[in-house]
């Protein structure tokens, strides 16, 4: 019996051990992997490259240099939907998500926000044969597609007596100004820009003025304000060695303005 004893004490110190040796980094002490959320169709800031498993972009780019800033040895991706995102780090099943995420009040509320790392705003998209929407004072009660769970969604809901068709990715809300099913689609400036560019125009333009002026952060878990420093110190040091100017050249082609 005493043998057993210390037998199965040395079994529980052992695992003891073994389970100090493993936490992903989250108490800061073992840095071997970052797990990061993103949802992969947001161009060009996260996307699966054509073909292949492999999520691209800018936003990836950025987590992975940040990721090595830190020390960690791995920087793990995990797609899924962008409404998925901040219930995955209230459970804590990511330790970050970069997704294009804007900066509001209520999302604030519920986790805790890098420093800005992209200004951005709020673009109309029409079809190329569209001349009645021009402005966003042209929209009061049109057909108007969004991605669900975004700012472009949040801010159709404020346009009167809109009718308002959600999709789970912004490519897929840009195929009905295409099929026509929709008078415009409102999303984030950059990815709408991208979008024209991969091909869109040939169907599509972008009208009016930018709609409004926001900033993209990488969201932490409230329960985890260490982790949120540190992200906010390696982007810092991104910024000040040139790193970060060098990630945005090679997606967004100018640097960022000043």
């Amino acid at each position: 019996m005493k043998k057993t004893l210390q037998t199965l004490c040395l079994c529980l110190f052992m695992l003891a051990l073994l389970t100090a040796g493993c936490g992903g980094g989250k108490d800061g002490k073992d840095k071997k992997e970052l797990v990061v959320g993103t949802e992969p169709a947001f161009a060009p800031f996260e996307f699966q490259k054509e073909n292949s498993k492999e999520y691209v972009g800018f936003d990836m780019d950025l987590i992975a240099a940040i990721a090595k800033r830190m020390g960690y040895e791995k920087c793990t991706i995990r797609g899924m939907g962008f409404d998925a995102l901040i219930p995955a780090l209230e459970a804590k099943n990511i330790d970050v998500a970069i997704a294009g995420m804007t900066i509001t009040e209520e999302r604030a509320k519920k986790v805790i926000f890098s420093k800005p790392y992209y200004k951005s705003g709020l673009a109309i998209v029409v079809h190329k044969d569209n001349n009645t929407v021009k402005e966003a004072a042209d929209l009061k009660g049109k057909k108007i597609a969004v991605q669900i769970g975004t700012t472009g969604a949040m801010e159709a809901e404020k346009i009167e007596g809109a009718k308002i068709t959600s999709f789970n990715t912004n490519g897929e809300a840009c195929l009905e100004i295409k099929n026509k099913a929709v008078d415009a689609v409102i999303g984030d400036l950059p990815v709408e820009a991208y979008f024209l560019e991969q091909g869109g125009k040939e169907y599509a333009k972008i009208v009016g003025k930018t709609l409004t002026s926001e900033d993209y952060g990488i969201a932490v878990a409230k329960s985890n304000p260490a982790l949120a420093k540190e992200v906010d110190k390696a982007l810092d040091e991104l910024k000040k060695n040139g790193e970060y100017d060098k990630l945005y050249r090679k997606w967004f082609g100018e640097m960022p303005k000043q």
